[in-house]
């Protein structure tokens, strides 16, 4: 069900109410203050608050500038960034529109077509007449905002393929024939799963930067605050919305603070070495790993409103970045609480 369709109301639960699930949290703010982490993947059961937390995240996001009439959201500010069509225009002197919209959660169905996804060339056009139409997808409604790919494990894998590639490079190319068109598509990925419905193969859930696994609380006084929580939502969400507007204010703005102080973290060569320890320790393949744990550990320093990476952050980022790369076991076998191995290391 589309954040949209909710039949209780168009508010968005609150960030800041949900109870517990630390871990998926993090990663959740990790990825918008950072998103060249390279988003992440929340596997749980069902009724664990993926999708709710998901759509709360955007509501702590700033506003962004953007040209009012591009289908990409270009940033008027950022011109070296610009799709194709905002940059000609801009470099034949036409000033672009421009005004603020908030950041949107775009959600990728699960039966969407490749299409769909990627957007469509009118080829007739093309060829017959010279000119290339295009008609964006889902990855040009995607850029600069929050992508949200529930249950990703049942989509086809080469449309994984093509979105995984899309946030790998921030850019999406359609080809048709001898025609090609790009344009910018970098956001921040979210995709959530059941373990049960089927696993994503390994190579594509390696290329997910980070990977949580949650369940079902088991603390008593914690699963009845998630009762007493979720009933106040539901008789009344506005009011529940605005109860925990300033802690939700907070939040969004240590983003921003966050988002600001990430340039100047700095990290000595202990940070580096500390890295490589772990990842060879645990038998990690290849080197994504340790890239994301890298990132992973500068974003929570600047998360904490620090300038400097410590050991603790390199070992909770390796928490976050390392579960699903471990390949000593299958996946769905895997112990994903590592902490116990990294404190050994």
């Amino acid at each position: 069900m589309s954040a949209d369709s909710n039949p209780i109301s168009a508010v968005n639960y609150p960030f800041s109410a949900l109870v517990g699930q630390d871990h998926m949290k993090l990663a959740l703010l990790a990825n918008v203050v950072n998103p060249r982490i390279g988003g992440v993947l929340i596997r749980g059961e069902k009724g664990t608050a993926k999708s709710t937390a998901v759509r709360a995240l955007a509501d702590l996001l700033p506003e962004q500038a953007v040209v009012t009439d591009c289908p990409y959201h270009c940033d008027p500010d950022d011109p070296a960034n610009l799709c194709e069509s905002c940059a000609s225009r801009l470099a034949s002197g036409e000033s672009l529109p421009t005004g603020r919209q908030r950041v949107r959660v775009v959600e990728l169905p699960v039966g969407a077509t490749e299409d769909r996804l990627l957007g469509t060339l009118d080829l007739e056009s093309a060829l017959g007449q010279g000119e290339v139409r295009f008609q964006p997808g889902i990855l040009a409604a995607a850029n600069r905002q929050v992508l949200y790919v529930d249950e990703v494990n049942l989509l086809d894998d080469h449309l994984v393929d093509a979105l995984l590639d899309a946030a790998a490079m921030g850019a999406n190319t359609v080809e048709r024939e001898a025609i090609s068109i790009s344009h910018p598509s970098a956001f921040t990925l979210v995709g959530t799963m059941n373990p049960e419905e089927g696993e994503l193969r390994p190579q594509l859930t390696d290329r997910f930067g980070l990977c949580v696994q949650i369940k079902g609380l088991e603390d008593p006084e914690l699963r009845q605050q998630v009762i007493k929580n979720r009933l106040a939502f539901e008789a009344d969400p506005s009011g529940f919305a605005a109860a925990h507007g300033q802690a939700n204010a907070e939040i969004a703005a240590g983003v921003g603070r966050a988002r600001a102080l990430l340039p100047a973290v700095a990290a000595g060569d202990e940070i580096y070495q500390r890295v490589v320890q772990i990842t060879l320790e645990l038998g990690v393949d290849g080197h994504r790993g340790d890239l994301v744990i890298f990132k992973t550990a500068r974003t929570l320093a600047a998360l904490e409103g620090r300038d400097r990476v410590t050991r603790r952050d390199v070992d909770t980022a390796a928490l976050l970045a390392l579960p699903h790369r471990l390949r000593r076991r299958p996946l769905a076998e895997m112990d994903f609480d590592i902490a116990e191995r990294i404190k050994r290391v």
